[in-house]
């Protein structure tokens, strides 16, 4: 159980510190170029995404945490993460074109790009913690909503 309490604390650490990092990229252009955008009817306030990722991040970083602790060791185990390492990076790349760059369509070809890692990860995820897999849910829905919006968005500024 303690272990499993480590996995878990530093996955979410892990999780949290790569959103901050990649919200260094988001704050450089969300009180400007962002606001400049035309933007479809079901974009949500600008306020509801920090505490939105927030939750997110965290029940990553639990179920990446429950993965971890059933053994590194295992084939599994180690392909379920590598998943999600890789995901997490096209994460923080998403915001680094998508809001960095100034590039919805680069933004685009990303998400599209995470959405499918994220689903892989809830994939392998379930294989070794149906648990781990549910908590990904949220994540999985949230980005396929970003990717609607992210369509939008470059359709309605090309």
């Amino acid at each position: 159980m303690k272990k499993r309490i480590i996995y878990i604390t530093l996955s979410v650490l892990v999780c949290l510190a790569i959103g901050f990092l990649a919200s260094i990229a988001t704050q450089s252009s969300v009180n400007d170029w962002y606001v400049t955008l035309n933007k479809p009817s079901f974009t949500p306030p600008n306020y509801l995404f920090a505490p939105v990722w927030t939750a997110l991040y965290i029940m990553m970083g639990v179920a990446a945490g429950l993965v971890w602790s059933k053994g590194y060791h295992h084939i599994w185990v180690k392909t379920a993460l590598y998943h999600f390492v890789f995901q997490l990076l096209l994460n923080a790349l998403w915001s680094i074109v998508f809001f960095g760059l100034k590039n919805p369509l680069g933004g685009m070809i990303v998400i599209l790009a995470l959405l499918t890692m994220i689903i892989l990860t809830i994939k392998w995820f379930k294989v070794i913690s149906k648990t781990a897999a549910i908590l990904m849910i949220p994540y999985v829905l949230w980005v396929a909503f970003a990717s609607a919006l992210n369509y939008k968005i470059w359709e309605l500024n090309a």
